[in-house]
């Protein structure tokens, strides 16, 4: 017998109350497990787990120096950006300006030199940095002489004329800051601009005394013509220096998040992979004019992973105090939220 009262039109114990509310709880969790199995919710329905796509699939990128942006490139031979979801179309820049290309929509990110890009923020170009390309290391940036040279050391001469790449651009500021340290004026400085090709024509018709040069031009000058670094580059002020970066407009990147950060992704892990520097040197002639010889024989600065606010500020920093920039500049403001 049980416990309930006796019914007598069902001819047995009839339940009690305490058996339906154990009922009822049983079903609901029933129903509640068989939702919650299912992926099923009473607000909606689809793959709320599955994050949503980039908002473009074709990301123009404008590149220029092969050794700074090796690792970006050999990432897109690779088909690593392909498996993000992008098809990273690279537009060499040659001698073209990477954030006026910005500007007009020619491409979608630039790389460039931390010094241009930073001096084009401060006149009001809105940027947003998406990744750190390259850093200087020992002898990756020099002043440079020819045999025979009466100019043999920094201070040798009083208003020294250095053949820089550009006045304005990371050339001069690194010959300013070695130079000043060694014990120049830095006022008294002669800047002779001329391509890196043609530098050494400088150096041998005496229009310069040195010339601020990177690799691979450092290497083939001393293969082809015996020249003699007068200093490194890479030194004081400029140890471990920034040199180089990709960015973004800030209406590119407002509008285009998920993108980016796909893109930041995977260069991440292209910049990790170019700290094996042999990958590297085998790459590079399959890109550039550097021969399998100068490749193996230059030196190579560092592929940073990670886009540092303190780090780039040391760029701006020298910028403001060697007159480059009239106004201290916050790198920190051009860097993604999300970092």
């Amino acid at each position: 017998m049980g416990s309930g009262p006796y019914d007598p039109a069902r001819g047995r114990d009839s339940p009690g109350r305490g058996w339906h509310v154990k009922a009822t709880g049983l079903r609901f969790a029933l129903v509640a497990t068989l939702f919650a199995l299912s992926g099923c919710s009473v607000f909606g329905s689809g793959d709320s787990g599955q994050a949503p796509p980039p908002e473009r699939t074709t990301l123009r990128v404008g590149v220029a120096s092969p050794i700074d942006t090796a690792p970006l490139r050999m990432a897109v031979a690779a088909g690593k950006f392909r498996q993000a979801g992008l098809n990273v179309q690279l537009v060499e820049l040659g001698d073209g300006d990477g954030v006026e290309k910005l500007k007009s929509g020619q491409v979608d990110v630039t790389f460039g030199s931390d010094v241009s890009l930073f001096r084009a923020a401060a006149s009001g170009t809105a940027l947003q940095l998406q990744g750190e390309a390259y850093t200087f290391g020992r002898t990756t940036i020099a002043l440079v002489t020819l045999p025979g040279s009466d100019y043999t050391e920094p201070t040798a001469k009083k208003s020294p004329k250095i053949a820089v790449d550009s006045p304005d651009d990371i050339g001069a500021l690194t010959a300013r800051a070695v130079l000043g340290t060694a014990g120049v004026d830095k006022s008294k400085i002669e800047f002779v601009p001329r391509p890196f090709g043609q530098m050494p024509a400088a150096l041998q018709s005496g229009d310069a005394d040195a010339a601020l040069m990177v690799e691979p031009y450092i290497t083939r000058a001393e293969k082809e013509l015996g020249a003699q670094i007068l200093a490194d580059g890479s030194t004081g002020a400029t140890l471990d220096f920034p040199a180089s970066g990709y960015a973004a407009t800030g209406q590119f990147a407002a509008a285009n998040p998920r993108t980016l950060t796909a893109f930041r992704n995977v260069l991440t892990q292209a910049q990790l992979a170019a700290s094996d520097t042999a990958k590297v040197r085998d790459a590079l002639p399959s890109f550039s004019d550097i021969d399998q010889t100068t490749a193996a024989l230059i030196s190579l600065g560092s592929y940073p992973t990670t886009l540092s606010a303190t780090r780039l500020q040391r760029v701006a920093d020298l910028m403001h105090s060697s007159g480059q920039l009239a106004n201290r500049l916050d790198v920190a403001a051009m860097l993604p939220n999300a970092l």
